[in-house]
């Protein structure tokens, strides 16, 4: 409690000042309750799984399977922006699905691979050009803070001091 800052202590350099801690003798760690044993304590609960009695397995096959769907509604989320969903095929028959999907994504995956080939190498150029740029604005930057200090001070900036008449 007595402690006080150096004379050679720099804040900048050294950071803010804080007297040391003093050490308490009473310290023994860090608490934890006690814990006493239970003699009831069975492991941990495990919910218990019953029949259900109303439960009919020929019912069960014929959940969510209709004649039609006039509706139906997607909720994506993607991390990257420009991704186009198209041709989208609803169905409970995997051999249609596989046929369905090569007509229709065979016919297109070849030129959109080479729109977005097109489309990543205009980006990659641009990010170049910028990167260039701003390597360029350092540059500059650079050079006028060297070349301003190799300029002679000019005179007109310190006060002219009023021109008297000898006597």
């Amino acid at each position: 409690p007595d402690a006080t800052k150096p004379e050679d202590w720099d804040d900048e350099m050294d950071g803010e000042w804080e007297p040391p801690m003093i050490d308490n003798p009473e310290y023994k760690g860090e608490w934890k309750p006690r814990q006493i044993d239970n003699p009831e304590y069975k492991g941990a609960w495990v919910h218990p799984e019953i029949d259900n009695p109303e439960y009919n397995e020929a019912d069960a096959e014929g959940i969510a399977k209709y004649e039609e769907n006039c509706k139906i509604g997607f909720d994506l989320w993607q991390v990257k922006s420009g991704t186009i969903f198209d041709n989208v095929i609803i169905t409970d028959d995997p051999a249609a699905a596989k046929k369905a999907g090569e007509d229709l994504w065979a016919a297109t995956k070849d030129a959109e691979k080479k729109m977005k080939d097109e489309q990543d190498e205009e980006e990659r150029k641009k990010a170049d050009e910028e990167a260039k740029k701003d390597e360029d604005d350092e540059d500059a930057d650079d050079l006028d803070a060297d070349e301003e200090d190799d300029l002679p001070e000019d005179e007109e900036d310190e006060p002219e001091e009023p021109e008297h008449d000898e006597l």
